[in-house]
């Protein structure tokens, strides 16, 4: 290798440095160079090996096996006492170890034979090395495809969720507590998104699941082909998500074209999708095709909102109401049930509670007339912890007696005007006023800014001149990354208030992030709608019974027969021992259906309790109906 020498041109020389001064000691101080250690070099020495290739490697490789085989080799034998005498025999001996621990043959003789051997080893070397990189690279191929979740789903009966959003893992945790019941069967999640990241998010807020599986593919919900791995004409129903962000609704019915295209016409596959803006709702029915749900869910968030404030502390009751945690609502067809009234199979249901019947085109009707007759094909709507759990009798059951006495009837009241103050602003606040003057209040829309900074200025800014306050979530979006904190911020301001004047106001405070619920610094009477939440369960429980979907359209109207909160003195007289059956018999009496109550020192309700167990009732417990507002 030529050397190359170093010069310098005279005309660009740098300048003369100038000379350290003396040090401690009184010497010229010289700048020292660390010269490099053993371990440096050694890296240094692979570096410059790696980069000269694969024969380097190779080679490289052969010598350090070499250098620890042979001598080792050589220690067995000389140490060895039946090895032969002769140095010939000996370093013969010694090659036949060598050849069997490098797999080289062994083989002893002229060189001919030993150049053979050798020769015939290395063959065998590369072939095996080459299979084994060829089943190394299968199997890796094999789990990178599994990993990115690309892979068949082979199930039948499963529920498949196509998309996703924020309430995604609310709605696969209660897909699989539905599940839970059956104790058997599988959740199937299709969007496009990386397969190690969805199971993340979703087993985050799962249930204990037993023999109940969940399986994530990832591929746009838009494509035929993806749908083709998660076979949707195999499943008992499939759910189509709005994702977040702009163009959900187009996005929604794109994917609802492919599953048509996919399950063809006349598939017997329960469809339930939602859409964000009700504008779209008809597009996206046709899409969807006859038999599918297709549910606005925005216009079903603003009824929920509107719910609230028609019944304070209600909020609790709904989300109950609406998981799949204790009771929920069941529709039950059973034989017999033509020709019986619905008076005497509400008061005959021994562990559930009646609460209206399902005609035979799908039509509900909540809380009818006692002498209401069942006809062939319809079914009874019950709140259950199970759909098997209600056991009817053949037989028309004996009237029932309470010991509970009429309670004392209370003058009828003119409801007077009320009033609500609206805090806040996103795509829901045009149906919520809506609803809210369906439900005969008056909303008045607030300047939030002046209210939080310069509390006391205008009228909007004083919440004590209002019956109710409701404040909505953030647009979300562009400019708005967080829609919970403008409430929060709310709240946080309506509870410092409420502690300087003594005066305390219901409240609705809509979130969007169910984590932001502990956050809130919400009073006793303030109710916290997380409202994607509540619609994820609503798309839950129609996904398991496509005929509550009508249902629960007229539970939450702010008209008719919906969920109520009465007080419990309306039915039993304050201090009166009797069991829940005694109230939930006066409730009939009275034209409503009793699902539960919530007592006086509790916040959460109790949905269909034990009918027999009694207990005093006070002023201040609540009986939960289903009634007229």
């Amino acid at each position: 290798m030529r050397k190359e020498r170093e010069f310098t041109v005279p005309s660009q020389r740098a300048p003369r440095r100038a000379r350290p001064g003396p040090g401690p000691a009184g010497r010229s101080a010289k700048p020292s160079r660390a010269r490099p250690g053993v371990r440096d070099r050694a890296r240094y020495w692979v570096d410059r090996t790696v980069v000269r290739g694969v024969p380097a490697l190779v080679a490289w490789l052969a010598l350090a096996c070499l250098s620890l085989v042979a001598p080792a080799s050589a220690l067995l034998v000389w140490t060895d006492d039946a090895s032969p005498d002769t140095l010939r025999g000996k370093a013969a001996t010694v090659w036949r170890t060598v050849g069997q621990t490098l797999r080289l043959g062994g083989e002893v003789g002229p060189p001919l034979r030993i150049a053979l051997s050798v020769f015939l080893a290395l063959v065998s070397l590369l072939y095996v090395s080459t299979l084994v990189g060829l089943v190394t690279t299968a199997i890796t191929d094999r789990l990178a495809e599994l990993e990115r979740g690309q892979t068949t789903v082979v199930e039948r009966g499963h529920t498949l969720v196509l998309g996703w959003s924020e309430q995604t893992p609310t709605l696969v945790a209660e897909l699989l507590a539905a599940h839970a019941q059956r104790r058997a069967g599988a959740v199937v999640v299709l969007a496009d998104r990386d397969k190690a990241e969805m199971e993340r998010e979703a087993r985050d807020a799962l249930p204990s699941r037993g023999r109940i599986r969940l399986l994530c593919r990832r591929g746009r919900p838009t494509d035929p082909a993806a749908l083709a791995r998660v076979p949707p004409a195999a499943a008992e129903a499939v759910m189509v998500l709005p994702p977040d962000g702009p163009g959900a609704d187009a996005q929604v019915i794109r994917t609802l074209l492919a599953l048509r295209a996919a399950v063809g016409e006349g598939c017997p596959v329960r469809i339930v999708a939602g859409v964000r803006d009700g504008a779209h709702l008809p597009t996206a029915r046709l899409a969807a095709g006859p038999g599918a749900v297709v549910l606005d869910v925005d216009d079903l968030a603003a009824r929920l909102l509107v719910q609230c404030v028609l019944e304070p502390g209600i909020a609790l009751v709904l989300e109950d109401l609406l998981d799949f945690a204790g009771a929920e609502l069941h529709t039950l067809h059973r034989p017999g049930l033509a020709g019986r009234r619905y008076g005497e199979l509400a008061a005959a249901c021994p562990d559930s509670c009646a609460v209206g019947i399902v005609r035979a085109d799908g039509t509900p009707h909540l809380n009818p007339p006692p002498d209401t007759e069942l006809t062939p094909g319809d079914g009874l709507v019950v709140l259950a912890e199970d759909h098997r759990a209600t056991v009817l009798p053949a037989a028309p059951a004996a009237p029932v007696t309470t010991a509970v006495g009429p309670a004392p009837v209370r003058p009828a009241t003119v409801p007077a005007l009320r009033r609500a103050l609206l805090l806040g602003w996103n795509g829901r606040g045009e149906r919520v006023v809506a609803g809210l003057a369906r439900g005969g209040v008056v909303a008045v829309r607030g300047d939030e800014g002046a209210f939080m900074v310069r509390e006391g200025v205008g009228v909007a800014a004083e919440p004590e001149a209002y019956d109710h306050v409701v404040v909505l979530a953030g647009p979300g979006g562009d400019g708005q990354p967080d829609p919970d904190g403008r409430t929060l911020v709310a709240l946080l301001h309506l509870r410092a208030r409420e502690r300087r004047t003594g005066r305390a106001v219901p409240v609705v405070a809509e979130l969007t992030d169910a984590r932001n619920r502990p956050l809130a610094p919400a009073a006793r009477r303030t109710d916290l709608l997380v409202t994607g939440r509540l619609t994820a369960l609503l798309l839950a429980q129609v996904s398991q019974n496509g005929h509550l979907a009508a249902a629960f359209d007229e539970l939450f109207a702010p008209t008719g027969h919906g969920v109520r909160l009465r007080p419990a003195r309306d039915f039993v007289p304050p201090g009166t021992e009797a069991p829940f059956a005694d109230l939930a018999a006066a409730a009939a009496r009275r034209g409503v259906a009793a699902l539960g109550y919530r007592p006086r020192d509790a916040a959460l309700p109790r949905l269909n309790p034990p009918k027999a167990v009694s207990r005093t009732w006070s002023a201040g417990d609540v009986l939960i109906v289903v009634g007229p507002a």
